[in-house]
C-alpha cells in the first residue's frame, strides 16, 4: 500500500505579516471600508492583482484569503462590475473569490443578490470560457476554477437569482443534444412529453435568429462540456508523466457530474443526456483509472457517480423505486437487447433463446459478445438507440474495447443496494483509515474534492438521505479509529531488530504484543453470500504491566471492540518518531482488522467471565488469510474511545 502524501496545515497569517501584504496597500487605497476618501476604479488594478497575486503564485490559497478578507468582492469587483469592463482576469477573479467564500463556509451569494443586473451577463460569460480550448485564452487550472463556480451554482438552486440562470440550462430543452433515435425513444416511453417537446419546437420557430442561436447553445452547454472533458481526459498518457492540472480538471468535472445527479431538478433531464454521452464507458477505459496513484481519487469519485446514475429513482415523477421495480428494468434491458439479436443477427442465436438469468453476468456477456467484430457490435448498439446508425459499406469508428463495454455495463446484472451494504466490512481496514480522499486529515483546507457524499438541502429519496448520513457517521467513526492506532502505535515504537524482526521501544495502557494466534473456526457461508459467517481465533497476550492497567485488560468482556495490527518497521532500533512524516511508512504498519471479544478462557480452555488473560476474538465477517500468515509481527489494540462509535 502507497504512503499518503503528508498534508500540510494552512497557518493563519499575523496582523504584521497581512499589513505587510500588497493586497492590504492596494485595498487601503482602493476599496477598504475603514478609508474615507478611495481612490476611483481602475481596471489595471484587477488585471494587476489577478496576474501578479493569483496566477504567479498559481491561485494559492493563501493570497485568495487575503483578497477574500479586505472584502475584495463586496467593495470592489461586483460594485463595479458591467459588461463594459468585463475582461478574463475580472471573471476570473470573481470565480475565485466566490470559491473562497463557499470554502470559508460564508454565504457567497448576498452581493449578486443586492445588485443582480448585470449577473445574467456575468454567468453567460462564465459558461463560454467553460467550454474555450485547454490550449487557448483560459488554461486548464482557470477552467478548473470554472468547473467549481459552476457546481457552487448548481447546488444554489434555493436561490432565485442563480436558478433563474441555471434553469436554462437544466430544461428539458436540453434534449436537444441526444441522437435523434434516442430522444424519439425517450419521448416514446413518456407520451405526455411529447406534447411539450413540440410546444417548444413552435416557441423556437418564432425566435428571431440570433435568439435562437443563444438558447441553442445553453441548451447544449452540458453536452458540449462533456465533450471537452473526454478529449482531455483522453490526452492523459498511460504511462508518461502528466500534469497535475489536467488530473484536477478530471477530478472536480466528476465532482461536478455528480452534484448533477444526486440532485432531482437537476437530474431530471440531464441524466439521460449523461447515459446518451456513455461518460462512464469513457471513464472505465481511460489511462487515468489505470493510474494507481494519479487516478485513486479519480476512480473513487466515478464509482459515486456510476452509484447515482444507477440510483433507484424514477427521473420523471422523482418517487422511488423498489427493488422488484429495478429488476423488472434489468430484464426489459437484457429482453430487448435478445430481441434485436434474434430478428437480426443469427450469430447471437444461443443468446436470444437463453434465459435472462443465464446470460446477464459480465462473463457471459463477455463470452456471447467478445467473438464479434467491431461492425457488428456497432449495429447492435444502433438498434437499441445508444450509437448512431452505421451508414453501409463503412467501418465503425469506435474501438471494439469500448463498443463491448458499453453493452456489457449497460445489461450486465446490478446489486442492489441493500446488498452492497451487507458486504461492505463491518470495521474499517488500513485502505480506508489512512485513505485521505475519504478520510481527511485535520490539516485538510478545502481546495482539494473528496470522495465524500455531500448534505444537500434536498436528497433523492429517503435512502439517500440515510445512507448519506451513514457514510458520513461510518467515516467519522473510523477518523477517530485512525486517531486511537496512530496514537498507540507510535507509542509502542516499533523497530527493526538485528535479525530482521520486530522490537518495542516503547509500551501504550491498551496495546500488548501478542504472544500467540491461533485460527480456531471458520464457518460455511450462509447461502447466496461468499464470505464465512464467523470467524474465531484465539490470542494470547503476556500482561506484564501495573496492576491497575491488569484490571483494565481483564476487564474486558463480551462484545467489547479490538483491532489486530500487524508492523513489519523498517527503521533501525532507536530511530525517532516524527508526527511531521507520513505515519504508515515510518511505523512500518501493513494491516488493520477489526474484531470482537467472545470471552476469556481458562488454561484448559474453557470460556470463563473472569480471570485469565487468554481472549477468543470474532473477526469480522469479510476474513482476510493475512493474520495467520504473519503472527510474529501481530500486536492488539483495544480502542476505548470507539466502541460506542462502530
Amino acid at each position: 500500500m502507497a504512503a499518503p502524501a503528508q498534508p500540510k496545515k494552512i497557518v493563519a497569517p499575523t496582523v504584521s505579516q497581512i499589513n505587510a501584504e500588497f493586497v492590504t496597500q492596494l485595498a487601503c487605497k482602493y476599496w477598504a471600508p475603514h478609508i474615507k476618501k478611495k481612490s476611483p476604479f481602475d481596471i489595471k488594478v484587477i488585471e494587476d492583482i489577478y496576474e501578479k497575486e493569483i496566477v504567479k503564485s498559481r491561485f494559492a490559497i493563501r493570497k485568495i484569503m487575503l483578497l477574500e478578507f479586505s472584502q475584495y468582492l463586496e467593495n470592489y469587483l461586483w460594485m463595479n462590475y458591467s459588461p463594459e469592463v468585463s475582461s478574463k482576469a475580472y471573471l476570473m477573479s470573481i470565480c475565485c473569490m466566490v470559491n473562497e467564500k463557499f470554502r470559508e463556509n460564508v454565504p457567497a451569494w448576498e452581493i449578486f443578490k443586492k445588485k443582480p443586473d448585470h449577473f445574467p451577463f456575468f454567468f453567460k460569460h462564465i459558461l463560454k470560457a467553460a467550454l474555450a480550448e485547454t490550449d487557448g485564452e483560459f488554461s486548464l487550472h482557470e477552467q478548473t476554477v470554472l468547473l467549481l463556480f459552476l457546481d457552487h451554482c448548481f447546488n444554489s438552486l434555493e436561490v432565485d437569482l442563480i436558478r433563474s440562470q441555471v434553469q436554462q440550462l437544466i430544461s428539458l430543452p436540453m434534449w436537444m443534444g441526444l441522437q435523434l433515435a434516442r430522444l424519439e425513444l425517450e419521448l416514446k416511453k413518456t407520451p405526455k412529453l411529447r406534447k411539450f417537446w413540440n410546444l417548444i419546437k413552435k416557441n423556437d420557430e418564432k425566435m428571431d435568429p440570433e435568439a435562437r442561436e443563444q438558447a441553442y447553445q445553453e441548451r447544449r452547454f452540458l453536452s458540449q462540456l462533456i465533450q471537452k472533458f473526454i478529449s482531455v481526459l483522453k490526452s492523459v498518457p498511460l504511462s508518461e508523466p502528466v500534469t497535475m492540472d489536467k488530473v484536477h480538471y478530471c477530478e472536480r468535472f466528476i465532482e461536478l457530474m455528480i452534484d448533477l445527479e444526486a440532485l432531482l431538478p437537476t437530474r431530471r433531464w440531464f441524466n439521460t443526456i449523461l447515459d446518451d454521452s456513455h461518460l462512464l464507458v469513457h471513464c472505465y477505459l481511460s489511462n487515468l483509472v489505470r493510474r494507481e496513484e494519479d487516478g485513486h481519487l479519480f476512480s473513487q469519485l466515478l464509482d459515486m457517480l456510476k452509484f447515482y446514475t444507477g440510483f433507484e429513482i424514477n427521473d420523471q415523477t422523482g418517487n422511488a423505486l423498489t427493488e422488484n421495480e429495478m429488476t423488472t428494468i434489468h430484464y426489459d434491458r437484457i429482453t430487448s437487447l435478445q430481441r434485436a439479436a434474434f430478428a437480426h443477427f443469427p450469430e447471437l442465436y444461443d443468446f436470444a433463446l437463453s434465459n435472462v438469468a443465464e446470460v446477464d453476468t459480465r462473463e457471459s456477456l463477455v463470452k456471447f459478445f467478445g467473438p464479434l467484430s467491431s461492425n457488428t457490435l456497432h449495429q447492435v448498439a444502433s438498434y437499441l438507440c445508444l450509437l448512431p446508425t452505421l451508414p453501409k459499406n463503412e467501418d465503425t469508428t469506435f474501438d471494439k474495447e469500448f463498443l463491448l463495454e458499453l453493452l456489457v455495463s449497460r445489461h450486465e446484472r446490478r446489486i442492489s443496494q441493500i446488498q452492497q451494504l451487507n458486504q461492505m466490512p463491518l470495521y474499517p481496514t488500513e485502505k480506508i483509515i489512512w485513505d485521505e480522499n475519504i478520510v481527511p486529515t485535520e490539516y485538510y483546507s478545502g481546495e482539494g474534492c473528496l470522495a465524500l457524499p455531500k448534505l444537500n438541502l434536498q436528497f433523492l429519496t429517503l435512502h439517500d438521505y440515510l445512507l448519506r448520513n451513514f457514510n458520513l457517521f461510518r467515516l467519522e467513526s473510523t477518523y477517530e479509529i485512525r486517531q486511537d492506532i496512530e496514537d498507540s502505535v507510535s507509542r509502542m515504537k516499533p523497530w527493526q531488530s538485528e535479525y530482521g524482526g520486530v522490537v518495542f521501544g516503547g509500551w501504550a495502557r491498551m496495546a500488548q504484543p501478542i504472544v500467540a494466534f491461533t485460527v480456531v473456526e471458520v464457518a460455511k457461508p450462509n447461502i447466496g453470500e461468499n464470505w464465512p459467517t464467523r470467524v474465531r481465533a484465539d490470542v494470547t497476550i503476556n500482561l506484564n504491566v501495573r496492576d491497575h492497567i491488569k484490571d483494565e485488560w481483564e476487564g474486558l468482556r463480551k462484545h467489547d471492540v479490538c483491532f489486530l495490527i500487524t508492523v513489519r518497521p523498517t527503521k533501525p532500533y532507536g530511530t525517532k518518531f516524527d508526527r511531521r512524516r507520513p505515519f504508515i511508512e515510518q511505523v512500518g504498519l501493513v494491516y488493520v482488522r477489526g474484531c470482537e471479544i467472545q470471552g476469556m478462557l481458562d488454561d484448559k480452555g474453557r470460556v470463563i467471565e473472569d480471570g485469565m488473560v487468554t481472549y477468543i476474538f470474532e473477526r469480522d465477517l469479510n476474513p482476510d488469510p493475512i493474520l495467520e500468515e504473519n503472527q510474529g509481527h501481530l500486536e492488539c489494540f483495544w480502542i476505548q474511545t470507539s466502541i460506542n462509535k462502530i
